[in-house]
Parts: structure tokens; sequence; C-alpha cells
């Protein structure tokens, strides 16, 4: 990495500010302000993104189309505020053969990158499933690697209370049979979100993801059998 790029404080501090005025008037007030800071964002995705591009291959085409809208879409929402009060983005990872996605959530007191499957649908429910009743054995020792447990901690996601339909309550592997969502989560106080290196330990929770990725890619682009159904 040629050029330090540094997240400002003022870019936490206008989410504080939008929080405590979600508004129009207000916004449009400090539109100047708003997107002064959405440039630093912009900059520090680009950044990022050139670099994970170095190891993975990404759809998304730069660090500006990664950032999401700061608009709500409050159509079916009971909230009606109508700005969001985080920076948020995604990088989604290119070709049927790469599954998955990274996320980042900057905001004050609540940063994290993650990765991982919100909504797999019911085929490729069904097909981890039947991985992990055949050998969850590989995808442990992925959780239990040094360098996820101390980016990650454990999987995250919504389980089930009971056995999934079709498996055995007593099932060795039930605690990862149970999960409908695979998510990795890795959060970051103010002080290393705004501090120089904080691009490079970015680029090093998004390159930890990376065996966990590579092995859901695997199996949801093959049969049980590990033929290809691509």
């Amino acid at each position: 990495m040629e050029k330090q790029i540094i997240i400002p404080q003022s870019a936490l501090d206008f989410l504080q500010q939008l929080k405590e005025n979600n508004n129009k008037p207000w916004f449009e007030a400090h539109k100047q302000e708003y997107l002064i800071e959405l440039n630093y964002i912009e900059t520090f995705a680009e950044a990022l993104l050139h670099e994970l591009s170095k190891t993975d291959v990404l759809e998304t085409s730069s660090g500006k189309k990664s950032v999401y809208r700061i608009y709500r879409d409050i159509r079916f929402s009971k909230d009606k505020t109508p700005f969001k009060t985080f920076w948020g983005g995604s990088y989604t990872r290119a070709t049927a053969a790469r599954r998955g996605g990274y996320y980042f959530h900057l905001e004050k007191g609540n940063s994290f990158f993650a990765g991982g499957f919100w909504g797999p649908n019911a085929a490729d429910l069904k097909r981890i499933r039947t991985e992990f009743d055949h050998d969850s054995e590989s995808f442990q020792k992925i959780l239990n690697s040094k360098a996820f447990r101390n980016t990650f901690g454990t999987l995250q996601g919504e389980q089930l209370k009971t056995a999934p339909k079709g498996f055995d309550i007593n099932h060795k592997a039930i605690d990862l049979l149970r999960f409908k969502q695979f998510l990795i989560i890795k959060r970051f106080t103010d002080d290393e979100v705004l501090s120089p290196q904080f691009l490079e330990q970015a680029l090093e929770t998004m390159q930890n993801m990376r065996p966990f990725f590579d092995y859901m890619s695997e199996i949801l682009t093959s049969d049980i059998n590990g033929a290809s159904i691509l």
C-alpha cells in the first residue's frame, strides 16, 4: 500500500449529527459536508478494493460503486427517518464459482466488517447441510483455525431451535446443521477505524475470510460427490 488512506474523525462525527437531525431540511443544509465525508469513504473503499483485487476476483467495479446510498427506502418501513446513520458498502465476488460477498459498516461505536450468506435459498441451505451431514470436520477445521478464531471468534447467524427436517437431533454436527445463515463478523473500535493502520487491518480481515468463502464456494458449485454443477 503506497499511499496512506485514513478515515477522519469528521466522517464519524457527521453521522452522529445526522442521527440527531435525521430530516431532509437539515441534510440539505449540510449537503456539502456530506459530500466531503462521502469522498473520504469512497477513497477508502477504492483503496480497499484495489488491494483486495490482488488476491480475489470481484465484480464490484469501483469503490464509489461499492458504497451504499445514504437514502433509506422507507416505503415498507415503520421507521420513516429518511437517511441511514452509517457508512456501508459491499464487494461482490465475481463469477458463479466464487460465492459470497464482503460487507463493511462504519458507525460511531458500531463498526464492523462481515462476510457470508445472509439469506441462502432453500437449495443452497440443503446442499450446505448435506455437506455437514457427510463431512463436518473440514468446516470445523476452518472455524477452529487460529486466524479464524483470532479474527472472527465464532460463526454467527440465525439458527433453528431444533434439528432441521430430515436430520437427527443427536447428529454430531447438530450445532452446524441448525444454522440458517452463515456469517462471520469482525468488530472495530472507533480508535481502530480512525487509525492509519485501519486499511491494512480491514484488508487482513477480508483475506482471513477466504478459507470460509472457498469452502462454501466449492460445495455450492458441486454435488455431494464433488462433481461440478456449473
